[in-house]
């Protein structure tokens, strides 16, 4: 006899929703995985009290009772499977499957029998139909009538509205039958009833998804929020998962609610509720309950008062309630630092967050993808431009998704993310070790992260970091500036054997004052940047002999006390001494910490008239030799003819006394003259 049975197709869960899923009959028990959702239902062997098998309209169908109540029905099987299905019942969970039909009449009286949570309508000893009561939205009395109205099952193209009964008048025992059914119904059916006080209430809370400011009142069966226009009753039950999101600009934190079935509002349905918290902003909270019933609800998970950042308090009161972990970003960081990815869906942009079993793209529209539903991811080039790149994902159902307009230096980190948890990635192919190792039942809910142990990670990253800020004020200036010194010296040497030829047309004095003006803006960016042309100076080559930076207070004080802080800690690694010292240094006092100003002021002090004075002699020799070259191109350029020498030695005495900047733009100028000249002459 086989230990397990497997069946894949389309099976009916108890809430009456047609799904696809995958159905495993174990020693231990039957569980089902429903492929929209990923919601598992584990019935446990010794939970099972009786196992039917009918005819059904896809079918043959296995419906199950448990010992709590819950009945699980599942169809889609085949009339062959009815043997080997019974034996496996008989071995492994000691039942007999019973063979028991449907009624086919057509009669529309019999009697109405409650067991569970379904209401099942029978004539004689064969049930006609069966009603799961968590279907059931709302039921109302009439005179000798009962009606029944249901949730709305948007993935069918007719669903059941209401269906009325007929209950005839009769007065046994004092007691209204139209009354005793209605009782039966509400006591088992899914309505909502506002009924009480609400154990805690968080007012105006901005809210994305559906958009608005919502009051949201918290009651032990449903969430119901409160805006100025609409309202939502949100049963717990329909709950699926809790998301806990960091924003990328780390002030604020996305908290997600994943909804099925959804909540609507006319032909609109939001699948997700989104609510956007400042980590700023803090309360106090009293629940209305004493505190004695809240320690034997919540069982320690809330006391009566709580104080603390808003969206801690949301998430902590919905953990308790929803009964279901809260899912955070894994170990994912993007490389601006953030745990998520800016790109665009559609026509909106948004934060994509790869978890540890699947994506979750916020907020327009959400989206969220498990690992276990993706057939292969693709990274494609962007449309637009060569700075981003696209992110394709698609999933075994052929459902596509594409977040566009990703940065090019996230693919790194997004592709080894991918391949760590063995993604297929299109184009690749299917290579030896990725093939992913999911399994195909576990729960995709459990994941080993819990919202607040990350929480209290993120904290002592920032208390290091802010620890090793102080540590950091030795950064060089590392960008070349413009250096207009050294560029007067290239256009003076680039025109100089044009230094002698002159024009006195209009032109060329246009051109000459042009020249100058620009000469003079360079000469006083010259002045104004003088710690630029430092830092390029000492790029351009760095002496040995030059005096070292001087240290900050901090890494002054660090130096003197690393010993004192190891000998009160031994054993302490590195990483951990760095942050003590932080920490030992953002809690001294002003009076202390002035001490150690005033020697990191002195030794910056002493750094500069050091490197003052080196700097003065090298700049001596500079001018000396640039004087010496100036005069050797005066010689060359003032040899002229004959007629002109008197001219010429004149002008060479004149020039001698030129300034830099006039000598230049006269070259410059001339060169140009002559140039134009010349294309005359070849025209």
């Amino acid at each position: 006899m086989a230990e397990t049975l497997e069946f894949n197709g389309i099976f009916q869960e108890v809430k009456g929703s047609m799904n696809d899923g995958k159905l495993r009959l174990s020693r231990q028990g039957i569980i089902f995985k429903n492929s929209k959702t990923g919601k598992v239902d584990n019935i446990q062997a010794g939970e099972l009290t009786e196992g039917i098998w009918r005819r059904v309209a896809l079918g043959r169908g296995l419906k199950l009772l448990t010992k709590n109540g819950h009945v699980y029905k599942y169809d889609g099987f085949r009339e062959s499977e009815f043997e080997k299905l019974y034996d496996f019942f008989k071995t492994h969970y000691r039942l007999e499957l019973m063979e028991k039909n449907l009624c086919v009449k057509g009669w529309n009286w019999g009697t109405v029998k409650f067991g569970g949570q379904l209401l099942s309508f029978d004539i004689g000893d064969q049930p006609v139909f069966e009603i799961p009561l968590s279907n059931v939205s709302q039921c109302t009395t009439g005179k000798n009538e009962v009606t029944l109205e249901f949730h709305q099952n948007d993935d069918a193209e007719v669903s059941l509205v209401e269906v009325r009964f007929y209950v005839p008048p009769t007065q046994e025992d004092g007691v209204d039958p139209v009354e005793a059914f209605a009782q039966n119904v509400l006591s088992k059916a899914d309505v909502i009833q506002a009924t009480g006080d609400a154990i805690c209430i968080f007012r105006e809370l901005p809210c994305l998804t559906p958009r608005g400011r919502y009051d949201i009142r918290i009651y032990p069966t449903f969430l119901h929020l409160h805006g100025k226009t609409f309202d939502y009753k949100i049963p717990y039950t329909t709950v699926l998962r809790l998301f806990l999101l960091p924003h990328k600009d780390k002030r604020q934190m996305f908290f997600v609610i994943s909804l099925d079935p959804p909540i609507k509002q006319g032909q609109t349905r939001y699948h997700f509720l989104i609510l956007l918290f400042s980590k700023d902003e803090d309360i106090s909270l009293t629940l209305n309950m004493n505190e004695e019933e809240v320690e034997k609800r919540f069982n320690g998970r809330l006391t009566k008062n709580m104080s603390g950042s808003l969206y801690e308090m949301v998430s902590r009161v919905m953990k308790a309630l929803v009964n279901r972990k809260i899912t955070v970003p894994g170990n994912f960081q993007g490389h601006s630092g953030a745990q998520c990815i800016t790109c665009s869906f559609k026509a909106s942009s948004g934060l994509l967050y790869p978890l540890e079993r699947g994506f979750i793209y916020v907020h327009k529209p959400p989206v969220h993808v498990r690992f276990d539903e993706i057939s292969f991811v693709n990274f494609a080039r962007g449309t637009t431009t060569t700075r981003s790149f696209d992110f394709e994902i698609e999933t075994k159902q052929g459902t596509q998704y594409t977040f566009s307009s990703i940065e090019r230096e996230e693919y790194g980190r997004l592709f080894d993310f991918v391949s760590a948890k063995k993604l297929n990635i299109k184009n690749r192919g299917l290579k030896e070790g990725m093939n992913p190792s999911y399994d195909d039942y576990a729960d995709s809910d459990e994941d080993q992260h819990d919202a607040y142990l990350e929480r209290m990670k993120e904290e002592g990253k920032i208390r290091e970091e802010n620890a090793s800020d102080s540590s950091d004020d030795l950064g060089e200036e590392t960008d070349e500036s413009f250096n207009p010194g050294e560029e007067e010296d290239d256009v003076a040497e680039e025109f100089d054997s044009n230094t002698s030829a002159s024009s006195s047309s209009n032109e060329g004095d246009s051109d000459r004052e042009e020249k100058k003006r620009k000469q003079l803006k360079r000469a006083k960016l010259a002045k104004d940047c003088k710690s630029c042309k430092k830092s390029s100076e000492v790029k351009k080559g760095k002496d040995p002999n030059a005096p070292k930076r001087p240290m900050s207070a901090y890494m002054l004080w660090f130096t003197v006390s690393r010993e004192k802080i190891k000998s009160d800690h031994p054993g302490i690694s590195i990483t951990d001494l760095s942050k003590k010292a932080g920490e030992i240094w953002k809690g001294m006092s002003k009076e202390k910490k002035k001490e150690w100003d005033c020697k990191a002021e002195d030794a910056r002090r002493d750094y500069e008239k050091e490197h003052e004075g080196g700097r003065g002699e090298s700049s001596k020799r500079d001018k000396s030799k640039k004087k010496k070259k100036v005069k050797a191109k005066m010689e060359k350029k003032s040899t002229p003819s004959r007629g002109s020498s008197s001219k010429s030695s004149s002008r060479q005495l004149s020039e001698s006394f030129k300034s830099k900047e006039f000598v230049s733009s006269d070259e410059s100028s001339s060169g140009e003259n002559k140039s134009k000249k010349k294309r005359r002459q070849r025209l």
